[in-house]
């Protein structure tokens, strides 16, 4: 009898661990407040589908291309209008790639002590910005015709140094013309999202002056365990947050509130496969979204018919 008493003592203690491991594994990653939100967005469908991105309505239509001729990991993505392609680059044989935008090598710049180049955002027409993550630079470059490398010493540069943390430094870019601002990504630990005024600079006649602002207290709901890539969509106002990790882009609205999701997980959106390694997000004019994934995954996801 006593043998049968400490028999259950030890299964109850065992389902207990069991639980509490099941617990902490689930508020690392975020799931009770990814569940609440799941929750949430179906119930306000209604309120932001005409007004925002409205990430349910996407399905994959491009799936796991590898981007022939492109071995190095590739980091970021952004969109440029006025070529109607895509810029990726490489941080292992530091390259600035250009991509068609069904996935194909159009061009490659080598990029010279830009250290650990992360990500890039186009700004205006042949003006970019390449984030260096462990130093946590930013760098201004031109990419005229015919270049075919880009020196870190020919570019403006800003160094801000916020929490220096190694390989977990500035992770995403985004831009936002109208206001002209620059959105970053911290990776994580903790994960942020900062807006850089006056960087860059584009009016040689006003004086520099560089305003940063974060909000710890936002960037806390956000339910990702990382940041990989950003992207501002200017007919909304609305920015697209990428989590490698959780395997998820969020929409957020002006204020930073996550209102819509785009899940990266096989069986979901049309997927076969989980994306392996998300690392950057772009959108196109028409609003088609392209994620590139390590180390040479290409993908293009768009609104179903009749969204």
């Amino acid at each position: 009898m006593r043998a049968v008493f400490t028999l259950k003592r030890m299964l109850l203690g065992c389902l207990f661990i069991g639980l509490l491991v099941l617990g902490l594994w689930a508020q690392d990653y975020r799931l009770f407040e990814r569940a609440w939100f799941n929750a949430q967005q179906w119930r306000h469908a209604a309120q932001w589908q005409d007004q925002s991105i409205w990430l349910t309505d996407y399905q994959v239509e491009l799936e796991a291309q590898p981007i022939v001729g492109l071995e190095d990991d590739v980091s970021a993505l952004t969109y440029d209008p006025d070529r109607r392609s895509l810029f990726t680059v490489t941080n292992q044989k530091s390259e600035l790639v250009e991509l068609s935008l069904d996935g194909r090598v159009l061009r490659r710049v080598r990029l010279i002590d830009f250290g650990d180049p992360e990500a890039i955002e186009y700004i205006s027409r042949n003006l970019y910005v390449i984030s260096d993550e462990r130093r946590q630079r930013l760098f201004k470059v031109r990419l005229d015709e015919g270049v075919t490398e880009l020196r870190a010493d020919d570019a403006a540069q800003l160094s801000l140094g916020i929490g220096l943390n190694g390989n977990k430094g500035f992770e995403g870019l985004a831009y936002d013309s109208a206001g002209e601002r620059l959105f970053v990504a911290r990776e994580r630990d903790p994960v942020q999202i900062y807006e850089i005024h006056g960087f860059p600079h584009r009016d040689p006649q006003q004086p520099f002056a560089v305003h940063v602002v974060d909000d710890a207290k936002r960037d806390a709901g956000l339910f990702v365990r990382d940041l990989s890539s950003l992207q501002y969509d200017e007919r909304t106002g609305h920015l697209l947050a990428l989590s490698d990790e959780s395997r998820l882009v969020l929409e957020l609205d002006a204020n930073g509130r996550p209102i819509s999701s785009l899940s990266l997980l096989g069986g979901m959106r049309g997927l076969q496969k989980t994306v392996p390694q998300a690392e950057g997000i772009a959108m196109d004019d028409a609003g088609g979204l392209y994620l590139i994934s390590e180390p040479n995954l290409f993908y293009v996801f768009r609104k179903k018919a009749g969204a």
